[in-house]
């Protein structure tokens, strides 16, 4: 056994830097599975030498591939950096020239303008205009950029969920530019290598509010919505799984057949949106429990009874249409793929 998903003489060799991590960890699960994809080398500073799946024992009998050091991943087609923010620059300066296709998956280099990028990582410094080389990874809205781009910049997994929520309103010019988005995660958003406050014995049974204003992802979703953000997040007692909740304050009274029409208008072509606010049943709203290990984004409302506040509602797995699962989409656009491709599974339930 390889870490080959096909034998395809037409598949695309893909290498995947961070691989020990849960975003690296979901890109391996998924191109070990994809078509038209080579899985051909998996890299981390800290397990190199050691078998994948003993860091990801999902992995066991689908792969005997070990994890190779950052300083030897090979050329390949795609290069996805996973290896979390700060260390874009960095991988791109050593690795960029190898790979035709470079899919990065860490905040460095997702807001483009240098002041908004400073507040919200204050500690950074990249290369003036860097950023303007790559193209937002995000398939709803720029997708025919994507289909010629060589560089892709996935979004975080709060900005993906609260931009797919808000976007078509403010496409649509029906809410007030200023707006609040409230997020919940799971412990996984933490990344592999949290430290004290993500241990088992402090998380259990907490809410914790880990950043009551200045979120860094309000840059991202004024980014790409024009919208002025202010945004809070809240750590919650789960492994998976994103939930926002956009507030927003309608221009003229709108009820919810106009917000519903804007919402099918801008989703109903999407593969991996889905509007859900429903009258009844348990599953009423976007709910990220049904969504795990799922690249679905699922997108729903409420409206008050005056018509002029509006909440949007969204729900994802953030290591999947939030991270992993976005960027694999991204490349199948890129190759001209079926974008469902590799993607297919739809979540489970109960679980």
């Amino acid at each position: 056994m390889s870490g080959a998903a096909t034998t395809d003489a037409s598949a695309i060799d893909a290498v995947v830097i961070g691989a020990a991590g849960y975003i690296g960890g979901e890109l391996v699960r998924l191109l070990l599975g994809h078509p038209r994809v080579r899985l051909r080398a998996a890299s981390s500073r800290t397990f190199a030498g050691q078998r994948v799946d003993g860091v990801h024992p999902n992995l066991r009998g689908a792969t005997d591939l070990v994890f190779t050091p950052e300083e030897e991943a090979p050329a390949c087609d795609v290069l996805f950096l996973a290896a979390g923010h700060g260390r874009s620059v960095e991988l791109l300066r050593r690795h960029g020239e190898n790979a035709r296709i470079v899919v990065d998956l860490g905040g460095d280099l997702r807001i483009v303008d240098p002041e908004a990028h400073r507040r919200a990582y204050p500690d950074d410094d990249r290369p003036e205009g860097l950023a303007r080389s790559f193209t937002a990874g995000w398939p709803e809205a720029r997708r025919d950029a994507l289909r010629a781009s060589d560089r892709i910049s996935v979004p975080g997994c709060m900005a993906m969920a609260a931009i797919l929520a808000l976007h078509p309103l403010a496409a649509a010019g029906a809410v007030e530019p200023d707006v609040t988005v409230d997020a919940r995660t799971g412990s996984s958003g933490a990344g592999a290598t949290a430290g004290d406050h993500n241990l088992h014995a402090e998380r259990s049974g907490a809410m914790r509010v880990f950043a009551p204003r200045g979120h860094r992802h309000e840059g991202e979703i004024a980014q790409a919505t024009g919208l002025r953000v202010r945004m809070t997040a809240t750590g919650v007692e789960a492994v998976r799984g994103v939930q926002v909740l956009c507030r927003a304050r309608a221009r003229e009274p709108v009820d919810e057949r106009a917000v519903r029409a804007i919402y099918r208008e801008a989703y109903q072509r999407e593969p991996f949106v889905r509007v859900v606010a429903q009258k009844r049943g348990i599953y009423r709203y976007p709910e990220p429990k049904i969504l795990l290990g799922s690249n679905y984004c699922d997108v729903g409302f409420a409206v008050s009874d005056d018509g002029r506040d509006v909440v949007a509602i969204a729900a994802l797995d953030n290591l999947m249409k939030g991270g992993a699962g976005n960027a694999v989409q991204c490349v199948n656009i890129r190759m001209g793929w079926p974008e469902r491709l590799g993607l297919e599974f739809a979540g489970l339930h109960p679980l």
